[in-house]
């Protein structure tokens, strides 16, 4: 909000970012819930590039092109917006901006406890403490169980207080032989239920506003009584059939779930659309929906908005409504070539979202020639590992981009992984055979089965099996999506390697066995 506006950022995924930000002033204009929608980032040269940067989508690059467009550059807020405003084609959008956005914001106060540089340290952190910890938000959980405890129409017809976390350990009784579903927080059950609640009276309302479908913390605190009880066992039941929805992908433990927060707008996209969910077309299309979510990686920030546009629009489209548009997750996913060289840990969602893959499309095991279904899954300890065992990459000078690369991993048994070690693939593919007592055509099939070409690895040709394994990943991706994923590794510009990441995002989790 200051200077050229111009931000060093990152995004949710951890890529490196230079952005700028704006307000369309018509939308923010318009309803006061539609403030965030108005509020948009765009790249640094302030052009939005659409077809993998081939077309210009929205040109803001300059003050007259702001201006045209009805985008207010955050810039100015505090600055001389005065002089923005004045060549502005249309005044009366420019004085009701000001009244009702730039005023305020001009008399907006920062509460701040400014210490003496002579306090000492001690006393420094004593403040410090005090503050957070008597600052520290109850959460829309903890509060609605108190407001749900004073329901007077509640106590009449039972006698008794509700109370919400015991009924909440009710719903975590019913899922536990569903191991996915630890990933569900309260809040995100709060959540789903807000987004029935306001679809449903959005749905009622007849005038020309009718209430925004929402899940943010103003509408969840928002919730009734009657509200909860409305949607409760219905979503119960949806979040069981997400547990189900995420096995038949492949999808078997919490860690392992790419978006837990995705499960929301699912649960309750499987309320609306009842065992309907299930027929072949429709589940199909939601599992393009999903994938999407994943692989084009969009559920990891601003997530109540994403939430109330799928949930708005996925149902019908699931079904084949003519009148229903494609849902936006969908609309927006995209995936590069280059991008694989960025996923390395279980940081990234569709680092796990392609592994799933690899095993939804029949991946299996090469010592025992097992399906890792949900049940070998555990049996094996079956997790992901390196194709090219670290130790032989960096013997023979391989850069740890392609390394770690999840063109690099597959998921194997504990049992396969200790026969590989750290040899080379020739040298363990002989291994594998001998222990197994099988022929080198029938190890390559279960080489097959994970998208691995058998020949590059028996020659020890990492170059040949990293661009023969990348391009099997690119054409999984696509049909996982239903898109084109964009090959831009050769064409020079790769946009999605490492070195556009924030370290951290690429660095491997304490957990991972690898």
């Amino acid at each position: 909000m200051s200077g050229d506006g111009i931000v060093t950022t990152k995004d949710s995924r951890g890529k490196l970012l230079v952005r700028r930000y704006l307000v369309h002033m018509e939308t923010a204009l318009s309803d006061p819930n539609r403030v965030d929608d108005a509020v948009i980032s765009i790249p640094g040269d302030g052009i939005v590039r659409t077809n993998f940067a081939k077309d210009i989508l929205l040109d803001l690059s300059d003050e007259d092109k702001e201006r045209g467009h009805g985008f207010f550059p955050l810039r100015l807020l505090y600055d001389d917006y005065m002089s923005w405003m004045w060549d502005l084609p249309d005044s009366g959008l420019g004085k009701r901006f000001h009244e009702q956005f730039i005023k305020p914001a001009a008399t907006y106060d920062i509460p701040a406890i400014v210490l003496d540089e002579d306090t000492d340290k001690a006393a420094v952190a004593t403040v410090f403490e005090k503050v957070n910890i008597g600052g520290l938000p109850l959460n829309v959980f903890e509060l609605l169980t108190a407001m749900f405890a004073g329901d007077a129409d509640y106590y009449h017809r039972t006698g008794e207080d509700f109370r919400l976390n015991d009924d909440w350990k009710e719903t975590q009784l019913k899922w536990v032989a569903h191991p996915t579903l630890a990933a569900v927080e309260n809040t995100d059950f709060l959540q789903a239920v807000t987004m029935l609640t306001t679809l449903k009276r959005n749905q009622a309302d007849t005038s020309d506003r009718p209430p925004a479908v929402s899940a943010k913390r103003e509408d969840v605190l928002k919730l009734t009584l009657s509200d909860y009880l409305e949607w409760r066992d219905p979503l119960r039941e949806a979040f069981i059939w997400t547990a189900t929805f995420l096995a038949d992908r492949h999808i078997f433990a919490p860690r392992d779930i790419p978006y837990p927060k995705q499960l929301v707008p699912l649960a309750a996209i499987r309320v609306l659309l009842g065992s309907d969910a299930d027929l072949i077309a429709v589940s199909e299309r939601l599992a393009r929906w999903y994938w999407c979510g994943v692989l084009g990686e969009l559920y990891g920030s601003a997530i109540e908005t994403r939430f109330a546009r799928d949930i708005e629009s996925t149902p019908g489209w699931a079904v084949g409504t003519t009148t229903s548009a494609m849902p936006r997750t969908i609309q927006d996913a995209s995936f590069t070539e280059s991008r694989l060289h960025s996923l390395r840990t279980r940081n990234a969602a569709a680092y796990k979202g392609i592994a799933a893959l690899i095993l939804a499309q029949g991946a299996r095991d090469w010592m025992e020639d097992k399906a890792l279904d949900k049940v070998q899954y555990v049996n094996l300890a079956v997790d992901i590992h390196h194709v090219f065992p670290q130790k032989w990459c960096n013997d023979q000078g391989i850069d740890d981009e392609r390394r770690e690369s999840i063109v690099n991993k597959t998921t194997i048994s504990a049992r396969t992984n200790r026969t590989i070690g750290g040899a080379a693939p020739s040298a363990y593919l002989d291994v594998i055979e001998k222990h197994a007592q099988i022929d080198s055509d029938r190890l390559n099939q279960l080489l097959s089965t994970h998208l691995i070409p058998p020949q590059q690895l028996r020659a020890n040709d990492f170059d040949g099996f990293f661009r023969q394994r990348r391009e099997q990943l690119c054409r999984l991706v696509e049909d996982a999506i239903g898109k084109p994923v964009q090959r831009d590794i050769d064409e020079g510009h790769a946009e999605e390697d490492s070195s556009q990441f924030a370290p951290e995002e690429l660095i491997e989790e304490p957990a991972q066995i690898g």
